[in-house]
């Protein structure tokens, strides 16, 4: 551990928040053979395939998204993706 880490306080998470694992992902248009506005379809567990999530390119960009890990709202709307490791140590599922 890194000693600016050692000096910085810990906290404990208490957020409750609406997720589902990512079991694929395609870019928009890459099924359609159109060129793709960098957005991304998120496809979660039990959902049809026709109830794909779409991303649009700032969101895929900024967070990188991998099949296996999480797509994340928050009470206030904001989403986010969080990798499967670190979600699954930190939430459980109500």
């Amino acid at each position: 551990m890194s000693s600016t880490m050692q000096e910085m306080k810990k906290w404990v998470c208490h957020k409750k928040v609406h997720a589902e694992k990512i079991v694929k992902i395609v870019r928009d248009g890459e099924s359609e053979n159109r060129e793709s506005d960098g957005s991304l379809k998120l496809f979660f567990g039990d959902y049809p395939i026709e109830d794909a999530f779409r991303v649009d390119y700032q969101w895929a960009h900024r967070y990188k998204p991998e099949v296996g890990g999480y797509y994340v709202v928050y009470e206030d709307g904001y989403s986010s993706y969080s990798p499967a490791k670190a979600f699954e140590e930190g939430y459980t599922q109500i």
